[in-house]
């Protein structure tokens, strides 16, 4: 399966989980693409089967917590996603508010399916993603 991964981080967190999270898919026989959302070309994105989009978490500690503007307006640049699957991931430190919902929300308007909505406490994935990787099946 090809899937692409795009981030935007601002201190590295998010960054270093979506490496993990391409590693994962990698070692089970995916071809990933990861990169950040500044430079990263919306229509070579949106030919992936999977397309991953992940955010860390904008807010005032644990109120009005939110997707990062360069998120949203990179899935708003987004190609028809009809018929593909996403993902969308998120890091944070208290909370996450309705962050990732508002994320699913804007690739399904996209066309995509969203299969995967996670959120990671620091730059480590945690066994919810593997299970989830694990259920794409081998890549080869």
């Amino acid at each position: 399966m090809k899937i692409a991964i795009v981030h935007d981080s601002r201190t590295g967190t998010t960054a270093a989980a979506a490496k993990a999270m391409a590693g994962i898919l990698e070692r089970r026989g995916h071809s990933c693409t990861l990169g950040p959302l500044a430079g990263a070309d919306p229509s070579k994105i949106s030919e992936a089967d999977l397309v991953c989009v992940g955010s860390w978490t904008q807010g005032l500690f644990v109120i009005l917590q939110h997707p990062t503007r360069a998120s949203m307006e990179f899935i708003s640049r987004l190609g028809d996603l009809h018929g593909k699957k996403a993902v969308v991931f998120c890091t944070y430190k208290l909370a996450t508010g309705s962050l990732l919902p508002r994320m699913a929300a804007a690739m399904a308007a996209r066309g995509a399916t969203v299969v995967g909505q996670f959120r990671f406490r620091g730059p480590s994935v945690h066994e919810g993603f593997v299970s989830f990787a694990s259920s794409l099946g081998d890549g080869a």
